[in-house]
């Protein structure tokens, strides 16, 4: 298994998802990849602390992807091992009718993690370029000003959503939040290899919708909505990353890496310095406490 870069996964310039694959192919087996995950999160939890200690930086991480990507699962065991106070998770469904009274990007915003925490997205404010592009007339529950059917929706609209989003993430980026956007890449034969699990095992029937097969009929669509969003909306400071997920404990190990190997990269994440006076008497304070035990 070669070394896993983030360049190698990072978007750039205008994409074609056609061209990028959805298994990694590393030939390791499950138990292989298992460990190298284990010990990884082991790592990324780590780093969180120091982080959290440190206070200046948050970091959110964006995870998008077709039905059956693995959003969920890809959460629970990439982040496991990471203390519950410092991280976050929100999994952001039908906009409610409070938040429809609002800007769109409202209920993302005060969802974000405060400095020292993780905030995990799963499904993220690009729902709002994406489900919305292939079904416009949701855009109408919105109560837009100058939008009063479907027609006023134009190509005008979608450019102005991509640089509010790029706004939106340049903002927090520059008030120290690290951004993560992860699109986790599946075929559509595995898509429906998975949603045909669903229906078989019985303890899996409760996630199975008829309205899968009909988003399912709409794959194309889907493909070009997140190619256009993803290549409007991949900046240095907000990153996509295209992640191979026919394979899911390939995908995991990935999101990890790309993790790992940035977020290392902020060498001022260290653990803050005792004041002078208490270093001066830790000794002191130690006999006092070993005293009161004894």
């Amino acid at each position: 298994m070669t070394k896993i870069k983030s360049s190698a996964y990072q978007a750039k310039g205008s994409i074609d998802l056609a061209q990028f694959k959805t298994e990694a192919d590393f030939q390791l087996s499950d138990k292989k990849l298992e460990k190298k995950l284990e010990k990884k999160r082991v790592q990324l939890a780590d780093f969180q602390n120091t982080m959290y200690a440190h206070g200046k930086y948050a970091v959110l991480i964006c995870i998008q992807g077709m039905d059956t990507a693995g959003k969920d699962s890809l959460i629970r065991e990439v982040f496991k091992d990471l203390n519950a106070r410092g991280v976050v998770v929100h999994s952001f469904k039908t906009p409610s009718k409070k938040e429809l009274s609002h800007n769109y990007l409202w209920r993302h915003y005060i969802a974000l993690p405060e400095r020292g925490k993780f905030g995990v997205f799963n499904r993220t404010h690009y729902e709002n370029v994406l489900v919305t592009k292939v079904h416009p007339e949701y855009i109408l529950s919105e109560n837009l000003p100058h939008i009063n059917s479907v027609s006023d929706i134009t190509e005008e609209f979608w450019e102005q959503r991509y640089n509010e989003i790029n706004n939106f993430e340049k903002d927090i980026s520059d008030n120290g939040t690290k951004i993560f956007k992860f699109f986790l890449h599946i075929s559509k034969k595995e898509q429906g290899k998975r949603l045909l699990r669903r229906l078989e095992k019985p303890s899996k029937n409760w996630k199975f919708s008829a309205g899968d097969l009909k988003e399912r009929a709409l794959w194309e669509n889907y493909q070009e909505c997140y190619a256009e969003a993803i290549s409007k909306t991949s900046t240095e400071k907000a990153p996509w990353y295209i992640v191979p997920s026919d394979n899911k404990k390939e995908s995991r190990l990935i999101l990890t890496e790309i993790l790992l190997e940035e977020l290392t990269k902020l060498k001022d994440v260290q653990e803050p310095e005792l004041d002078e006076k208490t270093k001066a008497n830790i000794e002191q304070y130690k006999e006092q406490l070993i005293k009161e035990i004894s």
